[in-house]
C-alpha cells in the first residue's frame, strides 16, 4: 500500500511569519525524539519560503530545523532584514523619490529601486541556508518535493519552483506553472521579494516578487507535487471576528491602510477561497463512485488549517516602538502612526519582541489542538522529553 504524502504549506506575511515557527514548534514537540519531518511534501510562498527551505534541508532532523528557526525568530531584529540605519534609510529614500522623477522623463531607473534595502537579508540567508542540502534530503527518502512560489512581472504568472524526485511532472495551468529546478537562494529572495518594498529579483528571463501576488490557487502546488493530505498554517483570521471593521468609518484612509489593505489581499484572501474550493469538491468526490474518480482523475484531500486565534496587527500595535527612529520617521510620512496604520507594519516589523508574541501566540494556538493535529499527521501521542527552547 502506498504511505500517503503530507504536505505543508507556509503562506507569506513578512515577520508575520514567526507565527508559523510557533505552530512548528508545538508540532515538534508532538513528534518522536530525532524523527524525520512528518511533511514529505514542503510549499512556500512569500517569508513562508524561508521557513519552508529551513525544514527541507534539516528534513532528516524535523526538531534540528525547528529549533534552528526558533533561534533565528526569537532574536530577529529588522537591521538583519533590512538597512534601517540612517545613511542606509537616506540613500534609499533619495533613489526612491529620484527614480519616480527620472521615470516621468522615459527613465527605467524605478526599476531598480524599492523602499527597503534588503541587502542584509541576502547575506544572512547565504550565510544561515546551504540549499545544497536539499538534495541531500531527497536522495535520503525524508523530502519528497520543496516547492517556492513567486510572481513573473513579465509574464504575469504565478510560477512554482520545485525540486524533488524525479517522478514529478512539471504542469501548466491557466497563469499559473510548475518548474523543476535547483532551489537557490535567488528564488527564496523573489517568492519574499514584497512588492514596491522590497526590489524584484531577476531569475532567468524575467524578474520576479513576492510569489502571493497572482497566487490564485496557493493549495495546487501541493497537489500537482504529490501530497495526499496538507496542513496549511495561515495568516488570515481564525478564532477570531473583526468587529471593528463593520463600524463607521469616516476618516479617509492614510496611506499605510490602503497599503495594508492591499498587503492583506495578497497574502491572505487567495487561500481562503482555494480552501473554500477544496471543501467543495471533496463533497462532490464524496458522491461520486470510487470507479469513475479513477477516470476523471479526483480524489479526496484532507486538510487542516492552523490560523492566528487573535488579530496579528493589534500585537504589532504593542510593538511598533521595536521599530529604528529611522524607519519610524519613514512610515510615519504615509500614516502608520495613525489609527488603523498598523496592519502595514504586521509585516514589517522583524523585531523580536513582536516576533516572540507571535512565535507564543502560534505555540497556544498548536497546543488547544494538539489531538487534531497528532490524529492527522498519523501520529502516536507522547510525552516529550523535553520543550524546545524560545
Amino acid at each position: 500500500m502506498r504511505l500517503q504524502k503530507i504536505g505543508l504549506i507556509l503562506t507569506g506575511g513578512g515577520s508575520r511569519a514567526a507565527y508559523q515557527v510557533g505552530v512548528l514548534k508545538a508540532i515538534a514537540e508532538f513528534s518522536p525524539r530525532s524523527s524525520q519531518s512528518p511533511f514529505t511534501i514542503i510549499c512556500g510562498t512569500s517569508a513562508g519560503a524561508l521557513n519552508a527551505a529551513t525544514l527541507a534541508i534539516n528534513a532528516r532532523h524535523f526538531r534540528k530545523g525547528v529549533n534552528y528557526l526558533l533561534n533565528v525568530w526569537k532574536d530577529f531584529r529588522v537591521h538583519e532584514v533590512y538597512r534601517s540605519d540612517f545613511v542606509g534609510v537616506f540613500y534609499n529614500g533619495v533613489r526612491w523619490v529620484a527614480g519616480l522623477i527620472l521615470s516621468s522623463f522615459g527613465s527605467d531607473k524605478l526599476n531598480y529601486v524599492s523602499l527597503l534595502d534588503n541587502a542584509p537579508l541576502i547575506e544572512l540567508l547565504e550565510r544561515a541556508l546551504p540549499c545544497e542540502k536539499i538534495q541531500e534530503s531527497i536522495d535520503c527518502g525524508a523530502l519528497y518535493a520543496l516547492s517556492i512560489t513567486a510572481s513573473g512581472y513579465g509574464s504575469g504568472h504565478s510560477v512554482t519552483f520545485y525540486q524533488g524526485a524525479e517522478d514529478i511532472e512539471p504542469w501548466r495551468r491557466a497563469r499559473r506553472v510548475g518548474l523543476p529546478t535547483k532551489i537557490e537562494i535567488q528564488h527564496l529572495l523573489a517568492s519574499a521579494a514584497i512588492p514596491f518594498i522590497f526590489p524584484a529579483v531577476h531569475i532567468h528571463r524575467e524578474h520576479f516578487g513576492d510569489g502571493s501576488m497572482r497566487q490564485l490557487s496557493p493549495i495546487s502546488s501541493a497537489l500537482h507535487l504529490g501530497a495526499d493530505r496538507i496542513l496549511v498554517i495561515g495568516m488570515g483570521p481564525g478564532g477570531y471576528e473583526d468587529n471593528e471593521s463593520r463600524n463607521k468609518i469616516d476618516e479617509y484612509p492614510s496611506l499605510a491602510q490602503i497599503a495594508g489593505h492591499a498587503l492583506d489581499s495578497i497574502f491572505l484572501d487567495g487561500m481562503e477561497i482555494d480552501l473554500e474550493r477544496l471543501r467543495r469538491i471533496n463533497k462532490i468526490v464524496s458522491l461520486i463512485p470510487e470507479d469513475i474518480l479513477l477516470q476523471i482523475n479526483l480524489r479526496h484531500v484532507d486538510a487542516l488549517v492552523i490560523s492566528p486565534s487573535k488579530p496579528l496587527e493589534k500585537i504589532a500595535e504593542r510593538h511598533l516602538h521595536g521599530l529604528p527612529w529611522t524607519i519610524r520617521v519613514l512610515l510615519r510620512a504615509v500614516g502608520v502612526m495613525r489609527k488603523n496604520g498598523a496592519n502595514l507594519v504586521s509585516y514589517l516589523l522583524f523585531d523580536k519582541s513582536y516576533c516572540r508574541a507571535l512565535i507564543d501566540l502560534g505555540y497556544q494556538d498548536a497546543m488547544k489542538r494538539k489531538d487534531e493535529i497528532i490524529e492527522f499527521l498519523g501520529q502516536r501521542e507522547h510525552e516529550p522529553e523535553n520543550t524546545l527552547s524560545q
